[in-house]
């Protein structure tokens, strides 16, 4: 039985990047929202925790189906049926607004995802065609608050932030972005006027700036080790409800 276990941990913490534990954690999450279904009608060939591992791994390792189908013992079709009932589930809950929201401060930036599906994306700076994600993470904690719905690539982010709904979830806090984001509400940094050199102090405040916005641009290459974020092969939602699932790993990773 010792073995077994081991065998277990051994394969959720290798081709997940999460512990047991912290799979634990995500797996409770997907049962309390459903994913065990009515238990009517024909049962799963596999159980709930095989079926999360089944999304989990397929988001870090990006396989095809048709090869996670024989890792697990399934049809690629059946494979196919786990990610798009359990993915959405897999998805990161918004922080809503507390108390404590003017003390918080809190980062933005969007990062290119490349995607299959040509009416989510378009030919973007990367040279391929890919979506902006709109992401928003804590600088104290390093934790996903929020990550909005993709836009094409070409998208500029501070047009990309406006339609993205996310101001929402920042009323009272302190949000800092890049030069991307004049006139959307942030702290952004100084820019140099035609010809005239910054004020004094300006540099000092750009250069802290800059140290602290870095903290987002860490997540986001952290979410990225999740190969679903290179190249997502999933059509319509499915590139949002995997960068929901990142999300949600990459907090459960920092925070247990």
């Amino acid at each position: 039985m010792a073995g077994v276990l081991r065998a277990e941990r051994v394969w959720v913490e290798t081709f997940t990047g999460l512990r047991m534990t912290q799979f634990s954690g995500l797996l409770k999450v997907v049962r309390e929202r459903g994913g065990n279904g009515t238990l009517r009608g024909r049962p799963w060939s596999l159980p709930l925790a095989e079926r999360v591992l089944i999304v989990a791994v397929y988001y870090r390792t990006n396989l095809t189906m048709r090869q996670l189908g024989p890792l697990f013992g399934v049809s690629s079709s059946t494979v196919c049926r786990v990610i798009q009932r359990l993915g959405p589930l897999l998805a990161v809950e918004p922080v809503s607004h507390t108390d404590d929201a003017a003390e918080r401060l809190w980062i933005v930036d969007g990062t290119l995802v490349p995607v299959r599906d040509r009416t989510v994306g378009s030919s973007s700076r990367n040279y391929r065609f890919s979506a902006n994600v709109q992401v928003i993470v804590d600088a104290d904690t390093r934790l996903v608050i929020a990550a909005a719905r993709p836009m094409p690539g070409t998208t500029a982010d501070a047009h990309a932030w406006r339609a993205s709904g996310l101001a929402v979830h920042c009323q009272g806090v302190t949000v800092l972005g890049d030069g991307a984001y004049l006139n959307c509400g942030m702290v952004v940094p100084h820019r140099k006027r035609p010809h005239r050199p910054l004020l004094p102090g300006e540099e000092d405040d750009n250069a802290a700036h800059r140290k602290v916005r870095a903290r987002v641009e860490h997540v986001i290459g952290r979410m990225k080790n999740y190969k679903v974020l290179r190249d997502c092969r999933q059509r319509g939602d499915g590139l949002h409800y995997a960068v929901q699932a990142v999300a949600h790993m990459h907090n459960l990773a920092l925070a247990s």
